[in-house]
């Protein structure tokens, strides 16, 4: 039997893994390999929150390879010569690999697929990470779509899902080649226990993702239309990272849903499936308009006056410690769980795009580092919409207000003092709003800010004035 070089990335799985399958139709014997190149990504080479997801998934897939007689061998870059040397040393006749989006990538990729294929090796990339490629879907007059509604609908009309593919409970054992690295030799994980906080809420790995799926559809599915707004709820799914690091098929995800359809439960399917939608649609967006992981991908931003970075400010709200339970209730759930609602993404975002004026990439790459789900495509498409300057975006006028947002979202309070215990003594509404009673906020909390770094009326006030000015 002869070898194939199958090159894991954000692929971490073995069902429904097209560049697997691919191998195997061919009569090939897999060999299984990731290599570690951060330094070809460029400005967003993993972070610190990826890498020790990455590196738990990696040791996930390493044990279930080896359950199938297979294993899982890890490799640091160069990525084009650690290949051609994997196919020399492996004697293997093709490589495969399932497609990734990101621009840089993508660009790479393609240099590495002509580079094989001139030295006469097989090299087949596949879509292993969405429902539809980016440039699968055109206008009506063969152009990228720039708002959602258009390109959901345009996607619903040629809905076909790919079958499902279970991995064979057993793979052909390759010995020739070399072992490659520990995982510990990659340095992924944490080197200070930073991340302890993770692992009590995820699973890293495609058990975890199964798992995930299954917990939502026996759960939070039934209602996810009202409760996936509300933070104080187990109202979502939590499958972003898993989705990310490819430790479950999108389709998969719909297929799964789809089998609990009724029509008490359609809505709620519906509404789940239309926000893989928007993360099909960010993918569709990054690979038309690269450029936009830095620049505002509406020009007219191009002579708004945000404000000057204030690293006291900045730090405050990295920590939550704006003195805006909300704000600081999601940025703590980011600290200590890599993950934040999202209903409170926005809130945060809006707080640092509009009332304390500072662009969005501050708080993109700030994001970047410490989610575990952070996907370019996606958090890019996230911060643009929420600071009012991508495609189909929240107006810049249009300013969130924390205490509402909390007042609505967490009426109760249960999320904010979840996160920010010190204000758990506090009664709604005065745990979204605790500055307005200084001296119940002073003897419950005294440690927590007196006010908010920035005034609420001043700093919404502040963010229309510079809005219209650009205008």
């Amino acid at each position: 039997m002869g070898h194939a070089i199958v090159w894991f990335r954000n692929d971490l799985r073995l069902d429904d893994n097209p560049a697997l399958r691919a191998a195997l139709d061919a009569g090939l014997a897999p060999v299984c390999v990731y290599i570690h190149a951060p330094d070809e990504e460029g400005d967003w080479a993993p972070g610190a929150a990826s890498n020790a997801w990455r590196h738990r998934s990696l040791a996930a897939l390493d044990t279930e390879l080896r359950r199938r007689g297979s294993r899982l061998r890890l490799f640091h870059g160069p990525t084009l010569a650690t290949l051609q040397s994997l196919v020399q040393t492996c004697d293997a006749e093709a490589v495969f690999w399932n497609r990734r989006y990101d621009p840089l990538i993508e660009t790479r990729d393609a240099a590495i697929k002509r580079s094989l294929r001139e030295s006469g090796v097989q090299a087949d990339s596949h879509n292993g990470a969405l429902l539809f490629e980016p440039w699968s879907l055109q206008t009506g007059q063969g152009g990228p779509y720039k708002v959602f509604t258009p390109f959901w609908r345009k996607a619903l009309s040629e809905w076909q899902l790919p079958e499902a593919w279970t991995a064979p409970r057993m793979l052909p054992k390759v010995d020739s080649g070399p072992s490659g690295v520990a995982l510990d030799d990659l340095h992924l994980a944490a080197t200070l226990p930073w991340d302890t906080g993770f692992w009590q809420l995820w699973q890293p790995g495609e058990a975890g993702a199964h798992e995930a799926l299954e917990v939502f559809i026996d759960g939070a599915m039934r209602g996810y239309r009202a409760s996936r707004d509300r933070p104080d709820q187990a109202g979502t799914s939590r499958l972003s990272p898993h989705l990310h690091f490819g430790e479950i098929a999108p389709w998969r995800v719909v297929a799964a849903l789809d089998t609990e359809r009724t029509a008490a439960t359609a809505p709620d399917i519906d509404a789940y499936v239309r926000e893989l939608g928007w993360r099909e649609f960010s993918h569709h967006l990054l690979h038309h308009f690269p450029k936009t992981t830095e620049q505002d991908f509406n020009p007219r931003f191009k002579r708004f006056q945000w404000a000057r970075a204030d690293s006291a400010q900045i730090e405050a709200w990295r920590r939550g410690r704006t003195g805006v339970p909300i704000v600081d209730a999601g940025m703590r759930e980011l600290w200590n769980v890599g993950w934040m609602h999202n209903r409170v993404r926005m809130i945060v975002g809006s707080w640092l795009c509009k009332h304390m004026r500072i662009h969005w990439r501050e708080g993109a790459r700030w994001f970047w580092d410490t989610l575990v789900d952070a996907d370019l495509a996606n958090n890019t498409l996230g911060w643009q919409w929420i600071g009012g300057t991508g495609a189909d975006a929240s107006p810049y006028f249009r300013v969130f207000n924390p205490v509402t947002q909390a007042e609505k979202f967490d009426p109760r309070g249960d999320y904010i003092a979840s996160w920010v215990p010190e204000l758990a003594d506090l009664p709604m509404p005065l745990r979204a709003s605790p500055w307005t009673d200084p001296k119940l906020l002073e003897a419950v909390a005294p440690g927590y800010p007196a006010q908010p770094i920035v005034d609420l009326a001043a700093g919404r006030e502040a963010a229309l004035a510079a809005y219209q000015a650009s205008r």
